[in-house]
C-alpha cells in the first residue's frame, strides 16, 4: 500500500512539472512576453563580481586562458597601434575622447568599430588581465627563433633581424580594485563588452550596435544622412562607383556618386570626415537637397586648457636653510635692479668705492 501511494505520488508530481514546463516552453506560449523578457536581458547590465569573491585559482586562470586565446571577437571601438592601447575600469574606456583620437591619428587604428580582432595572447597579472590583439604591440618569437649559434669569436651565426614592434597590433588591459577575483568565462566576456562582442554573429552586426539608433536604422535602409561620418556612409551604400574632388571657396570636399540614370542618382559631399550635402536626382527629374544636420555625432572631448599655476609658498630653491633673507626679491617681484660696475683701467672719482679707485691708488 505504501509503495502505491508512493509512485501515486511520483506519477502525480511528474505531471504537475512537465505540464508546467511545457507551459513555458511551448512555441506558441506568450511569444510577446518572451520578446519582452530578452529585450530586458539585452538592456540588463554587466554580471557585477561581489567584492568578497576570492582570488582567483589556478585552475580558473587555466581555464581563461584556454578559452579565450586564439579567439575571435568583433571590436566596439578603435584600438590604437603600439604600446599605448586600452584601459577598461568598471566599465570605463580609457583614453577616450581627444587623447584617443590623437593616438590614432598618430599611430593608426589596429581595428576599427565592427572589425574582427583577434585575441592572441592573454596573461593573468594581480590586479589585471592582459588581452593582445591581433598579435599584440609586440611580435613573439617562436622557441626556435631564440636559439642562437655562434662561430669563431663569439660571433651569432643565425641572428634574425626582425623588428620587435607589430605594425598591426594592439592590447586591452582589464583592471580589478585589488585583485584578479575568481570568476566564469561568461562573466568575463560581460566585463569585455564594451571594448569587445563575442556574440555578433558578423561585422556588420558588430557595427550597427556601435551606433547610435537613428543611424542604424538609416544603414540598415542604406540611406544617408546629413551628419554622419565616412564609415557610415561606407556601411549604409558601399565603396562608391564614383568619387569627384571639387573646391568651394577655400573649402575643399569630396563629392560621392552613387547610382546611374536611369536610376536614382545621389549625389554625397564630405567635408573633412563629415556628410554635409546630399543631393538626390529622381527618376523623373525632381531635384531633392539636403543641408540640414540630421544626426549630430558626438565630438570628441576637448581636454580643458590648463591655466599656468601660481608659484607655490614653498617653491623648491637653491638657497640653504637659513641664507633666505626677506630683502632678496622674489621673483615675481620682476628682475634684480643691480648698479653697473665700470671696468677696473678707468678712473673713478672721489668717493667711489669702485674697482677703479683701487686702480688708481695702486698706481
Amino acid at each position: 500500500m505504501d509503495r502505491l501511494c508512493a509512485a501515486a505520488f511520483l506519477a502525480g508530481t511528474f505531471l504537475a512539472t512537465s505540464a508546467t514546463v511545457y507551459g513555458q516552453n511551448r512555441p506558441g506560449a506568450d511569444q510577446a512576453s518572451g520578446a519582452t523578457s530578452s529585450a530586458q536581458e539585452s538592456t540588463e547590465p554587466a554580471v557585477v563580481i561581489p567584492s568578497n569573491a576570492p582570488r582567483i585559482s589556478k585552475q580558473t586562470r587555466l581555464e581563461i586562458i584556454r578559452d579565450f586565446e586564439t579567439q575571435l571577437a568583433y571590436a566596439r571601438t578603435a584600438f590604437p597601434i603600439g604600446s599605448k592601447g586600452l584601459r577598461l575600469r568598471d566599465g570605463v574606456i580609457t583614453p577616450t575622447g581627444e587623447e584617443l583620437q590623437q593616438a590614432l591619428a598618430l599611430w593608426g587604428p589596429a581595428v576599427k568599430p565592427g572589425d574582427p580582432a583577434h585575441i592572441s595572447f592573454v596573461q593573468i597579472k594581480n590586479d589585471h588581465i592582459h588581452f593582445e590583439i591581433n598579435g599584440g604591440p609586440v611580435h613573439r618569437k617562436k622557441w626556435y627563433q631564440r636559439v642562437q649559434i655562434s662561430g669563431a669569436g663569439g660571433t651569432p651565426v643565425n641572428g634574425t633581424n626582425e623588428p620587435a614592434t607589430n605594425p598591426h597590433g594592439s592590447f586591452v588591459d582589464l583592471y580589478f580594485a585589488r585583485y584578479v577575483p575568481e570568476m566564469t568565462a561568461g562573466q568575463l566576456r560581460e566585463l569585455l563588452f564594451p571594448v569587445l562582442d563575442f556574440n555578433a554573429r558578423n561585422k556588420e552586426q558588430a557595427y550597427l550596435d556601435t551606433v547610435p539608433p537613428k543611424v542604424k536604422e538609416a544603414i540598415v535602409a542604406h540611406h544617408v544622412l546629413v551628419g554622419m561620418n565616412t564609415e557610415m556612409v561606407l556601411h549604409a551604400k558601399g565603396k562608391p562607383p564614383k568619387k569627384v574632388r571639387e573646391k568651394d571657396g577655400d573649402n575643399d570636399y569630396e563629392e560621392w556618386i552613387y547610382g546611374e540614370p536611369p536610376a536614382d542618382v545621389d549625389f554625397v559631399r564630405i567635408v573633412g570626415d563629415e556628410v554635409v550635402r546630399v543631393e538626390t536626382m529622381k527618376v523623373g527629374g525632381q531635384k531633392i537637397v539636403r543641408t540640414e544636420k540630421e544626426i549630430i555625432l558626438e565630438k570628441p572631448e576637448q581636454e580643458a586648457k590648463k591655466e599656468p599655476e601660481e608659484r607655490p609658498a614653498s617653491a623648491p630653491s637653491l638657497r640653504r636653510p637659513g641664507e633666505d633673507s626677506q630683502d632678496v626679491p622674489k621673483p615675481s617681484e620682476g628682475p634684480v635692479q643691480t648698479r653697473p660696475v665700470p671696468p677696473p683701467d678707468i678712473p673713478q672719482p672721489p668717493g667711489n668705492n669702485g674697482p677703479g679707485e683701487i686702480v688708481s691708488t695702486r698706481r
